[in-house]
């Protein structure tokens, strides 16, 4: 087992230095080869893990592989450790499992790009550094994996770098997760001061016993741990990084939205949640925070007419439920929809890559339309892919993942009426903006011609992420539908079980009516806007405060706008006043002295004979006088 855990981070991180040191002398068909094979090969040696994992399960419910002992300060003790529970057994499949399907549509979908070799080299680092993020047995290393995790995006949002927007996406992804960032490495610090440990699980049962629920410490900590969970799940307040973030390649985009980045917050969150729930406060701040998110971006994802920006506020929203899960404390809810999220995810961008590139690069969802004919297995995985996040109910793995996290949060102590109804509404405006997305694009009248589809390195991968979005809410199903467990009863070892209010079938047959009815009533205003009667939205929009409303929404409601306002600017103009700052007069009167020295210097190599005789013999009775009077 422990061979399998270093050979799970250890192959993509391996694939990486294998293709950034020799570059572009790789070539093409070698760097593809090496960069999809090494994750392919993280994932079989995961699934053996898995196997092995459940055929000799210890008794302690995890194994722990440890290389060394990183840090040894005082009563501080990290190891260099990787751990395989349940939870990160479930990370490390849908991680492996999913990056190896992105990264085999990578290799024809890139094809052509003058730094092929670099990009599989920035993905494999992506991966690795997500692996050694949820296998971490101690925050610490935890904090390695999530600081790389970073600088992967930042890379790879930034990988056509002589396109200025991709750059400046690039700069403001980093920048703005740096603040979460921050935030969770101040967490780690208080966590070691006050526990004396950052082994998870030690922290964990220390917590427990030290300090009392509801207290100022846990809540603390909690809140740290939060705030940097926020900037890397694009949660309010730190969520505008993820829409500019779509001007990297669209492989990146379906990896850092599915598999990677955005879903660290809510492994981070999970993982910790013996703290949180010491932290009742912080909880309802988790829920409130993803309630407000989750309506936030569906709202804006309507106004949107980038079709990879429409999908990046859909990811927004249902991280937002995730954290609603996670803040009603259905531990549970929240990671069995991050299994059917990032499938679905993945192959809506997949398939967006393909409808980008038949049309030559438009992205323009308005001038797009009429495509379900000429590219019939697009249209079929979109159409998949898109029922999946509405959550259309019975067939599609979004409405189980989606129904638990509403039933829970339902009948949770910590959820409740309100929150139940922002889900609800979020639900509506999922379906509304989903099928804008489909219909608009493959409905209507054709405007461009498209290229053909593509190859089966291509068609492959959008064919197995359409079964799982179909297939994998089946491993958890609501009462009255079977009742069936099997998620749950897995990780319940390691995240419990949720505590809910008693209510009769009834009432949660009548939730799932509810979510149901809000998902076909957004599918029928869908159908009847874009479809049946599309001159309603234009003399919707012909009132100006609709227009601006829609503006406002566009623009992800200003918070770019605000943000800019109250500290861009505020920032630059404090730098330019300061650019003469008189902490730089000592380096600069320094480098003066220096300058002066250096000139003094060059006046004694005048080539004179005579001169420098005349040095050395002042040098030599000057040495001789200080060793008389000394």
């Amino acid at each position: 087992m422990n061979l399998l855990l270093w050979l799970i981070v250890g192959l993509p991180l391996g694939a990486f230095v294998v293709l950034i040191l020799p570059g572009r002398a790789m070539g093409d068909r070698r760097s593809g080869i090496i960069g999809t094979g090494a994750v392919m090969l993280s994932a079989i040696a995961a699934a053996m893990a898995s196997v092995q994992f459940l055929r000799t399960m210890p008794t302690s419910g995890h194994f722990t592989a440890t290389a060394w002992q990183w840090i040894a300060s005082g009563g501080l003790a990290v190891q260099f450790a990787l751990r395989l529970d349940a939870l990160s057994l479930v990370m490390v499949l849908v991680v492996t499992i999913v990056a190896s399907l992105i990264l085999l549509y990578s290799v024809r979908y890139m094809a052509g790009e003058e730094e092929y070799c670099r990009f599989f080299a920035f993905m494999n680092l992506f991966v690795a550094s997500m692996l050694l993020l949820v296998l971490a047995d101690d925050l610490l290393v935890l904090y390695l994996g999530w600081e790389g995790v970073g600088l992967s995006s930042y890379l790879l949002i930034g990988f056509w770098y002589r396109d200025e927007g991709a750059v400046l996406a690039a700069r403001k992804a980093f920048t703005i997760t740096r603040i979460g960032d921050t935030a969770l490495l101040l967490g780690i610090v208080l966590i070691a001061v006050r526990l004396g440990t950052l082994r998870i699980d030690n922290v964990l049962a220390t917590a427990a016993t030290t300090w009392q629920s509801g207290g100022a410490l846990p809540l603390a900590a909690a809140l740290l741990l939060l705030f940097g969970a926020l900037g890397k799940s694009a949660q309010l307040p730190l969520q505008t990084w993820l829409p500019d973030a779509m001007a990297g390649p669209t492989p990146v985009s379906a990896l850092i939205h599915a598999a990677t980045m955005v879903t660290a917050g809510v492994y981070l969150i999970a993982r910790m949640h013996g703290l949180f729930e010491l932290a009742p406060l912080a909880m309802r701040l988790v829920s409130i925070l993803g309630a407000a998110t989750l309506l936030l971006a569906g709202a804006a994802a309507l106004a949107q007419r980038d079709i990879k920006r429409s999908l990046a506020y859909s990811t927004m929203s249902q991280i937002g439920y995730m954290f609603l899960a996670l803040g009603a404390g259905a531990w549970t809810a929240a990671i069995f929809h991050f299994v059917t999220h990032a499938f679905f995810k993945a192959l809506l961008f997949l398939v967006a890559g393909v409808v980008i590139h038949s049309l030559h690069g438009e992205r323009d969802m308005h001038k797009m339309g009429g495509l379900r004919t000429k590219l019939p297995v697009t249209f079929a995985g979109f159409t998949i892919g898109i029922c999946s996040l509405a959550a259309i109910p019975v067939v599609t793995a979004g409405f189980y993942s989606k129904d638990l996290i509403l039933s829970c949060v339902a009948t949770a102590p910590a959820g409740g009426t309100l929150l139940w109804t922002c889900g609800i509404v979020g639900a509506f405006l999922t379906a509304l903006y989903s099928f804008r997305m489909l219909f608009l694009v493959f409905f209507g009248e054709r405007k461009i011609d498209p290229a053909p589809e593509g190859g089966l390195s291509i068609l492959l991968p959008i064919v197995i992420l359409a079964l799982g979005s179909l297939t994998l809410g089946f491993l958890e199903t609501p009462k009255g539908l079977g009742s069936v467990a099997l998620f749950s009863n897995a990780v319940k070892d390691v995240l419990g079980e949720p505590s809910s209010i008693p209510v009769s079938l009834q009432f949660r047959i009548a939730l799932v009516l509810f979510a149901v009815s809000a998902t076909l009533i957004g599918f029928l205003v869908a159908w009847m806007v874009y479809v049946r009667k599309p001159t309603l939205i234009k003399g919707f929009l012909a009132l100006p405060h609709h227009r601006a409303a829609l503006a406002l929404s566009a623009r992800g409601f200003g918070f770019d706008d605000l943000y800019s306002a109250a500290l861009v600017r505020p920032f630059s103009w404090l730098a330019k006043i300061n650019k003469t700052d008189f902490t730089l007069v000592y380096p600069a009167v320094i480098a003066r002295l220096a300058e002066a020295g250096a000139l003094l210097l060059s006046l004694t190599q005048n080539g004179k004979l005579r001169f420098s005789v005349m040095g050395i013999a002042f040098g030599a009775g000057l040495l001789i006088a200080i060793g008389i009077f000394s």
